[in-house]
């Protein structure tokens, strides 16, 4: 029986695909073997010895401390793409309000509730307040080219925007799946200098931390507008602000709102709703379970953040999972084991990412013990035996 423990409210669609026969999924478990999680900080959580993996239901994983997972042997999974729609449909909307003035319109509209019949003559005076440009034919900067950056740009373009995209590595999927109109330029300055409007869809790392500050926002169109749905670490919300004062910036629609942000002119702060929609929660949650059961009964591992992927049928006895450091030497002292115990290695596969590595062996002649000498390796972190059933 698998303990899976969820620290946030998963959809059913998802944890109803746990067989229940094998699992016991629930928010009071102890000595989970899995763990499904949303928003929850897991930075303060323990990490029990017989963890195996935890499973985001979405896309970014700063909630979860990824290098003591490595180093413990916990493969973490996030669910790219699951939510992309949703979010881009919200950056669409941002493309819209952002440009007419449409919030700030509506505040207005609220302050001549009880004019009576004088509503339709100050509507007409007012209106001119909140004019804005249509987005057609406009200049479009999409930062980061994945799930949703992806979704964005061929979207923006299908309404008729010349749409820029940058991305320091383009997958060929990637690369295909790109309206061929898209200008695929090698440097995000390109976007800078040309965009009336720009979208941020890149991970967080020390590289892209405030991409946004004064010394770019300087080398931008007068009057720019900034959209960002990834992460509120990539703007500096001081340069924004004094961007946005003297006139430098249109406007910032932002869904990661600070309290420097609230209520500054030019600024709309939404309450991280991109990819609050219920079937963006369904697709994470669905895609979440699918891995955990892939990996927990297969061996398999599909979007790790932390290992890489590796699929494998089994055909031997049994399957054993290694994770282990990624330095020279390891595979042979692994097949060393399987050679002494004369187990016959049917099939065997090994990657690397980064400082870690995934290796898969498809053993026929298993022995009871074969694990426990395998994680006797030095550079070995765990090992988990799946047995033909």
């Amino acid at each position: 029986m698998y303990n899976i423990l969820t620290l946030n409210k998963i959809a059913a669609c998802g944890t109803d695909l746990f067989d229940k026969s094998k699992y016991n999924i629930g928010t009071e478990i102890e000595n989970p073997k899995a763990v499904m999680v949303r928003s929850a900080s897991m930075h303060e959580f323990a990490l029990n010895d017989g963890l195996r993996a935890i499973a985001r239901a979405g896309a970014g994983t700063n909630n979860i401390p990824i290098d003591k997972c490595s180093e413990k042997g916990v493969v973490v999974f996030n669910t790219p793409g699951a939510n992309a729609n949703g979010v881009k449909e919200l950056v669409l909307a941002a493309l819209f309000i952002s440009s007419r003035k449409v919030p700030a319109a509506l505040e207005w509209c609220k302050t001549l509730k009880g004019k009576g019949d004088e509503v339709p003559a100050l509507v007409e005076k007012g209106k001119s307040d909140f004019g804005g440009p249509e987005i057609k034919g406009k200049k479009l900067g999409v930062i980061g080219l994945g799930a949703i950056g992806a979704l964005v740009a061929n979207a923006a373009d299908a309404l008729g925007m010349d749409v820029y995209g940058f991305a320091p590595f383009l997958s060929v999927d990637g690369a295909l799946s790109l309206s061929r109109k898209i200008h695929y330029v090698k440097s995000t300055r390109e976007i800078f200098e040309n965009c009336d409007y720009i979208s941020l869809h890149a991970p967080a790392t020390a590289e892209t931390k405030k991409m946004v500050n004064a010394e770019s926002i300087a080398g931008m169109k007068k009057n720019v507008r900034i959209i960002n749905f990834a992460r509120a670490d990539l703007v500096d919300d001081e340069a924004v602000i004094a961007a946005l004062a003297s006139g430098g910036m249109g406007c910032y629609v932002t869904d990661f709102p600070t309290d420097a942000l609230i209520g500054v002119d030019g600024v709309i702060a939404i309450p991280h709703l991109g990819a609050s929609t219920p079937e963006s929660e369904d697709n994470c949650a669905v895609m979440a379970a699918e891995q955990l059961i892939d990996f927990l009964e297969n061996g398999n591992i599909t979007n790790s953040v932390n290992l890489p992927n590796l699929t494998m049928q089994m055909t031997g006895d049994a399957k054993i999972c290694v994770i282990h450091k990624n330095v020279d030497g390891v595979i042979t002292q692994i097949t060393k084991v399987m050679a002494d115990a004369k187990a016959n290695i049917e099939n065997m596969e090994s990657k690397s990412k980064k400082d870690y590595a995934y290796t898969v062996l498809d053993v026929r002649g298993y022995e009871h013990g074969l694990a426990a000498k395998v994680e006797a390796i030095d550079t070995v972190i765990s090992v988990r035996t799946i047995k033909r059933t």
